[in-house]
């Protein structure tokens, strides 16, 4: 995945969990509101374990102070700073809107929520941001299937 864990690192929830399972990745999804939408991809986070609900509200909460919008059709809504002690482990949740969902005054096809441990979440954004560099991968991750966008998001 994304992270090597060190041989020192004491055996937590954190370590045992992959930064995405498949069944965080729904793919085919139809245009919603953008509140609908970062509460159905928090609630995947929540879901799998990776975060306590209150990280729900916290991602919204962020969204109103600065929009998550990427550019290249890419949204990573993400919690405020207040909200790091509402997550249990590193983890990515990711929903695909083949015709775009409005997300301000853009539109997004790959929105991926996201939850790091300390300051992992950087290291994600950055990660994903290099997974995303080209058109080409966009639209890969748009039209892909679930398997698809597992390997694409998941590869080292």
């Amino acid at each position: 995945m994304f992270f090597k864990k060190k041989k020192d690192e004491p055996k937590t929830e954190q370590i045992k969990k992959e930064l995405l399972y498949r069944e965080n990745i729904r793919v085919g999804c139809a245009p919603d509101t953008q509140e609908n939408v970062i509460r159905q991809v928090g609630q995947m986070l929540v879901d799998s374990g990776y975060v306590d609900q209150p990280y729900v509200e916290a991602m919204l909460e962020r969204e109103k102070s600065f929009s998550t919008f990427m550019g290249n059709g890419l949204a990573l809504p993400h919690g405020v700073e207040s909200a790091k002690k509402d997550i249990k482990a590193s983890g990515i949740a990711v929903m695909i809107f083949p015709e775009g969902t409005q997300w301000g005054a853009e539109k997004a096809n790959i929105v991926i929520g996201i939850a790091g441990v300390g300051e992992e979440h950087l290291q994600i954004l950055a990660v994903i941001a290099d997974k995303m560099l080209t058109p080409e991968a966009t639209e890969q991750l748009i039209s892909g299937d679930v398997d698809t966008v597992y390997n694409m998001l998941s590869a080292d």
